[in-house]
């Protein structure tokens, strides 16, 4: 990376990429961050009070920004953070130049102008007839688009050689440079280790539990818990688990089996099943394949005179 020689006798070395494209991020949450403040001082007026004239509130707020960044300190907001400034690329010395008047008025319309533009283009063509319009916004859809290609070819150019983050620097010749020599930092990387290893284990962790069916293994354990603490087959008679659901516990609502001994509530029921249709009798092991009703009048009957 060359370093030239300032008017005070410094080395100005280019900006690195990693640099110039996170001065650029910095700008958009600089912006975003001053118009969301802008926009709470209106919260108790009338709803979209702001909405007709957004585009020339934002111009003017641009504006602002850039008389006291481009036009004063050469620099934008996430260049200054950065230590970062704007050199005139155009000029034929080879010591700092800062920008012209020429180049900070036509970044001004580049940019702040640009985007208002494009935010009011349709409007300005609204009132014309509707096949001129039609036209108008074919022409425009179409001069958009090259400027689209144009950006990407344009950071395409950039990532091979490290000069002119965005169209409107190349056009204008203004480059990106530190306003002091950077010195070599030292970098412990025990902390970047052990912060990569907790987001790989927090990722593994996000893919596979979605995977691990929670309330089927939590049965699975219920049933366990009960098999150790003595509640057998056995024990477990239709006499006995016909007298309350196998899930809540209580006397079964509209009591319902699934083809084994075992009685449950519909509600209980219905809604593990919905929930896991690999869902089996959390006592036996039972697989459900249909939900049979219990009557009243017959089978509870038969129950209590056993």
């Amino acid at each position: 990376m060359m370093a030239t020689s300032n008017s005070n006798g410094k080395k100005v070395t280019p900006a690195l990429r990693i640099s110039q494209l996170d001065a650029l991020e910095l700008n958009k949450a600089l912006e975003q961050l001053v118009w969301s403040q802008f926009t709470r001082c209106f919260h108790g007026f009338k709803p979209g009070l702001l909405a007709r004239f957004e585009p020339e509130v934002k111009a003017f707020l641009w504006l602002f920004l850039w008389r006291f960044t481009i036009y004063s300190k050469n620099a934008t907001v996430g260049q200054a953070i950065l230590n970062i400034q704007y050199k005139n690329d155009l000029s034929q010395k080879q010591n700092y130049q800062t920008l012209s008047k020429q180049q900070k008025l036509w970044y001004l319309i580049c940019t702040v102008g640009g985007r208002w533009l494009e935010e009011r283009c349709y409007d300005l063509f609204s009132n014309r007839p509707l096949e001129s319009f039609q036209k108008t916004k074919y022409f425009i859809n179409l001069t958009v688009g090259l400027l689209k290609l144009c950006e990407l070819l344009n950071f395409l150019i950039f990532l091979r050689k490290g000069k002119f983050a965005n169209l409107t620097e190349r056009i204008l010749g203004i480059r990106s440079v530190f306003c002091q020599l950077q010195s070599v930092r030292q970098i412990g990387f025990e902390y970047m280790n052990r912060e990569l290893l907790w987001h790989g284990f927090a990722e593994f962790l996000i893919f596979l539990l979605p995977l691990i069916n929670i309330h089927k293994l939590k049965l699975k354990l219920s049933s366990w818990s009960l098999a150790v603490a003595g509640c057998s087959s056995k024990e477990s008679s239709l006499a006995a688990d016909s007298k309350e659901c196998c899930f809540c516990g209580e006397w079964p609502t509209l009591p319902h089996t699934v083809g084994c001994s075992h009685v449950f509530c519909y509600y209980c029921l219905k809604s593990n099943y919905l929930f896991d249709m690999y869902f089996t009798c959390p006592k036996c092991g039972v697989e459900v394949h249909e939900l049979q009703p219990l009557k009243y009048k017959t089978e509870m009957k038969e129950v209590y005179t056993q």
